[in-house]
């Protein structure tokens, strides 16, 4: 499995913001093939970032994910929030996982 984790650090006078963007989203990575699931984490500390997870069959998914017109299309709608509503650039990480307790082969 291939997982992609985005770090956004929202203001907190945005987060309502944020997460309406978040539940109102286009909603297009979940037709795409290889595409496990979404998680987006709320911080309980608000000078921390949220972390929006995606979930993937294999990294070769995830990049035809992010060369695809869907790609395109679900980022330009969700850029709904102004500049100033991020207290700094995103930080998009990945993770291949070696140990998963819910895999059915241990």
């Amino acid at each position: 499995m291939f997982v992609v984790m985005n770090r956004i650090p929202v203001k907190a006078e945005y987060a309502d913001r944020f997460e309406y963007v978040f539940r109102n989203r286009a909603r297009l990575v979940d037709r795409m093939p290889g595409f496990l699931r979404n998680l987006v984490l709320r911080p309980n500390n608000p000078e921390d970032p949220y972390i929006v997870m995606t979930f993937w069959e294999s990294e070769e998914a995830f990049r035809a994910w992010t060369e695809s017109p869907e790609f395109r299309e679900g980022h330009a709608r969700s850029g709904t929030l102004p500049k100033e509503a991020f207290r700094g650039p995103n930080r998009l990480e990945t993770f291949t996982a070696f140990l998963d307790s819910e895999a059915k082969d241990g």
